[in-house]
């Protein structure tokens, strides 16, 4: 019997996710941010989306074992990586910048009693120089920084089939596709800063490093709707920013203000017990416009975060009830 499966992670640049002076193409409008990837994959969709210029970066880790009176027998990897070009805009002209892939690296199947685990990391960098000082020789590099991921997909000989972030870039932002692709996982955090000075040579799988990966859940397919109306409609959004440990409100207190958490990952607190965990995508503070405008939880700030004022009026009260609803089936 052979049993096969696949993890899949998009590294793509989510709207305002570049600081200081590398925005300003941008802002210009001669670079882009990316769309969204989709909430599913289906065969073929990833070359259609590299084309289309829509990541930086995919990694498709696909494997199989094969079983024999319950025993793995065989055990082989396949899949790999795309690192996409970039597009940028001069006017009424157009220049395609193709990225630059780095060996893909696999680590030997570990094969264990009942499962064997698979490990690939993925990645590369952008074809276009960007110039800058940076942290560790040499202080001064020409090439862009390396984006990567590195999945982990384990195949048990009774069919299950199992995955896990192993690390990534700090930037740009990850999304995890499962083995029936559908979105499940995302990084809870980027860090533009960092990467773009420290994310080279040494410091990247390609030398001695990793770096561990903050993934929270995806959120729910009416989030993702919501978020994408709200960021793409013509309200101008006040943004706040919060540090670790932050808090973003406090339950007991007023207020049926809407919060879409831009990057980084929030603690919910319930009678001060953690009780979950939200990342980005996520709209909370729902409830309390459903309770009479009082908070029912504490949501603090698990890592340096960003989220977008939402006032109330802007979401309707049927999908306001269809979040709580969702929540408390997730609780």
């Amino acid at each position: 019997m052979r049993v096969e499966g696949s993890v899949t992670a998009i590294s793509w640049i989510p709207s305002e996710a570049i600081k200081g002076l590398p925005k300003l193409p941008f802002e210009l409008g001669v670079g882009h941010y990316d769309e969204p990837p989709p909430d599913r994959l289906e065969p073929g969709d990833l070359g259609r989306l590299r084309d289309a210029d829509r990541f930086r970066e995919a990694n498709l880790l696909e494997a199989w074992i094969d079983v024999d009176d319950g025993a793995i027998v065989g055990a082989a990897y396949r899949g790999g990586g795309l690192v996409g070009s970039t597009t940028f805009r001069l006017g009424p002209k157009t220049l395609v910048v193709p990225g630059v892939p780095f060996e893909v690296l696999r680590t030997e199947p570990e094969i264990s009693g009942d499962h064997a685990r698979f490990v690939q990391t993925v990645g590369g960098r952008a074809g276009f120089p960007a110039p800058r000082l940076v942290k560790g020789g040499p202080m001064f590099r020409i090439h862009s920084a390396t984006c990567w991921t590195t999945l982990a997909l384990t195949l048990y000989t009774d069919g299950r089939v199992e995955h896990e972030v192993v690390g990534a870039s700090p930037f740009p932002r990850h999304w995890v596709y499962d083995n029936d692709g559908n979105i499940s996982e995302k990084t809870g955090t980027i860090d533009f800063k960092s990467w773009y000075r420290e994310s080279h040579g040494d410091n990247t799988p390609w030398g001695d490093e990793e770096s561990e990966a903050v993934v929270t859940a995806a959120e729910t397919a009416l989030e993702r709707e919501l978020s994408a109306n709200l960021l793409g409609g013509g309200e101008k959004l006040y943004r706040r920013k919060l540090g670790e440990g932050g808090v973003l409100v406090t339950q007991g207190a007023t207020g049926d203000t809407l919060y879409l958490i831009l990057d980084g990952i929030f603690a919910v607190e319930v009678d001060g017990e953690k009780v979950a965990e939200m990342g980005p995508g996520t709209l909370v503070g729902e409830r309390s416009s459903l309770e009479d405008g009082v908070r029912t939880a504490t949501l603090r700030a698990i890592t340096p975060s960003r989220v977008a004022v939402i006032p109330v009026e802007l979401v309707g009260e049927g999908e306001l009830a269809a979040l709580a609803s969702d929540r408390h089936r997730e609780g």
